[in-house]
């Protein structure tokens, strides 16, 4: 049985869109990707001095389990180059697993749903791209849009960035 997950992609060294290819690429050998956001550029989270992230997400189908599925994830960004200079810096590539079906789960590899979905903007605009509805248990009554309306970072662009991705 295949589950539906939501990955977010994001960058802010070398070509984020053509390296955002290159992941869906890779990602395409063992997931079937079904819809992919717009592009949206977004400030820095964490540690401010670093050049402003593009960021997106995906909407993928997939019969692994999360287990496996977040190693291939860190597999795809080694291909594609990924180092971490620290936390929450600079980086080619990062690929989170936002959400799995309706999976609740904390290992000591990965949180579902992704910790931090409700407080982060970048995540959650090219997440309403997708789906508008989603909803998660873990969530109670909140929805996507009225998170993003609460809080008060802003993108650097609010209008996202045309991406023609052919699936």
């Amino acid at each position: 049985m295949s589950a539906e997950v939501y990955v977010g992609l994001g960058a802010n060294l070398g070509d984020p869109q053509s390296t955002f290819e290159k992941a869906l690429n890779l990602i395409e050998e063992f997931c079937q990707i079904v819809s992919v956001s717009k592009l949206y550029h977004s400030a820095p989270w964490g540690v401010l001095d670093q050049p402003p992230f593009i960021n997106a997400a995906a909407r993928l189908s997939t019969k692994l389990p999360p287990d496996i599925l977040i190693h291939k994830f860190q597999e795809t960004e080694r291909k594609l180059g990924k180092k971490v200079i620290h936390k929450n810096g600079p980086r080619s590539i990062d690929i989170d697993i936002l959400l799995y079906g309706d999976l609740s789960i904390e290992t000591k590899d990965l949180v579902l749903p992704h910790p931090r979905i409700l407080e982060r903007d970048f995540v959650l605009c090219p997440l309403l791209d997708l789906n508008p509805r989603l909803y998660h248990p873990a969530w109670g009554n909140q929805t996507l849009k009225s998170a993003l309306d609460r809080l008060q970072e802003k993108f650097v662009q609010k209008e996202p960035v045309s991406w023609d991705r052919k699936l």
